[in-house]
């Protein structure tokens, strides 16, 4: 690719606006001109164009693509029901995209996007920072060399916050489930319930229970979500985010545990987030048979040697492998594909409940299970 690369910005002012910083990240690289930016939104718009220095500013993305022909543009809003529309006018256009998370409303938009970056061979990064942050890099190679033992299980969950259930799921859970592949490779079944908390208890959710979620990201249900996921070699992978009795200024659950024959790995999200290795086969810290050690960037028990950039310093590295994986022909860390995979594992959950049974991945069913009630 000709240097230097000509990108451009996709957003929606009050309607996802640009997403945890893809539009500003663009300002960190010296090797970019900043084309244009494309925002329905007058005022938002304007403010764009300042703020990212672009020569150019359009109310139609389309019309900004057929133009300026950019070569990686960022879809940043949040909304996921322009998400396909956007995605599928950038391969046609032939640009490669940096696009927020989670990928799309139904694994049939999910499926449009793949089909067209495959056809106009474009590249896809998706906002999943986590599984680029060297801490993370750091506790795979350490179950790589054998430190955790054999991989048995694993157990995240949502933030458990006031979007408590479908929407902590598609939100937030998108990041975990990702996790959970990037440390144990695509799920291949998942059993799960998802129910809602009354009274008497927990009873399933009914088609009366579905509702239209925030953020454009079409329906959900349920504030009493357990799943659970098979890997290869018996691995299991459990989520959770249930609506439960906590205290404000408590601290979240939001975070996987990576459960091994050798220790425990735990870890949040985040450029460098927290990051704990307990070499303990009996997962049991209390006895004080072995403390939790850091795993930093150096590795276990060092002192860290990056400063904390937070999402914008993740966004800067998925830019960086984005660029590489476009000049060496390869994916990228976080993929179409990847945004995907996240997608139907949320998804199966609503597919499990539906059938009430566990299902196989991929997904036969390309639809919304939720429609189907």
């Amino acid at each position: 690719m000709p240097r230097p690369y000509r990108v451009a910005v996709i957003g929606h002012t009050g309607r996802g606006n640009y997403g945890h910083g893809l539009d500003v990240v663009w300002n960190s690289f010296d090797n970019v001109q900043m084309l244009a930016v494309a925002d329905a939104n007058d005022k938002g718009r304007a403010a764009a164009q300042q703020r990212l220095k672009a020569r150019n500013a359009y109310a139609d993305y389309r019309q900004m693509l057929k133009k300026e022909r950019p070569q990686i543009v960022s879809v940043a809003t949040r909304f996921l029901d322009e998400h396909r529309d956007m995605v599928v006018a950038c391969a046609e256009a032939g640009a490669h995209v940096f696009m927020e998370k989670p990928m799309a409303r139904t694994l049939a938009e999910a499926d449009d996007m793949v089909a067209a970056c495959e056809r106009h061979h474009v590249k896809l990064a998706i906002a999943h920072q986590t599984r680029y942050s060297p801490r993370l890099q750091r506790a795979k190679e350490l179950i790589a060399d054998g430190r955790l033992g054999d991989v048995l299980e694993m157990r995240g969950r949502g933030k458990e916050d006031s979007r408590v259930g479908g929407q902590d799921m598609m939100v937030l859970g998108t990041h975990i489930l990702d996790l959970m592949r990037f440390f144990a490779g695509n799920a291949r079944w998942c059993y799960a319930r998802v129910g809602v908390v009354g009274k008497d208890g927990v009873r399933p959710i009914t088609k009366a229970d579905v509702r239209e979620g925030g953020e454009g990201m079409g329906p959900i249900a349920g504030d009493h979500i357990t799943a659970m996921f098979g890997f290869d070699r018996g691995v299991t992978g459990h989520f959770a985010s249930q609506r439960s009795q906590r205290r404000a200024g408590e601290p979240d659950r939001f975070g996987l545990q990576v459960f091994g024959s050798r220790g425990v790995i735990q870890c949040t999200t985040g450029s460098l987030p927290p990051v704990h290795f307990l070499a303990d086969p009996g997962w049991f810290p209390a006895r004080g048979k072995a403390p939790w050690q850091e795993i930093t960037t150096a590795g276990i028990g060092k002192p860290e040697t990056l400063k904390n950039g937070g999402l914008g310093q993740g966004n800067v590295w998925i830019v960086q492998d984005l660029m590489e994986a476009i000049e060496k022909d390869r994916q990228p860390k976080g993929s179409v594909y990847d945004g995907r995979a996240a997608l139907e594992m949320i998804l199966a959950v609503y597919e499990s409940q539906r059938q009430g049974r566990p299902v196989e991945l991929p997904l036969k069913n390309r639809r919304q299970p939720l429609g189907m009630l």
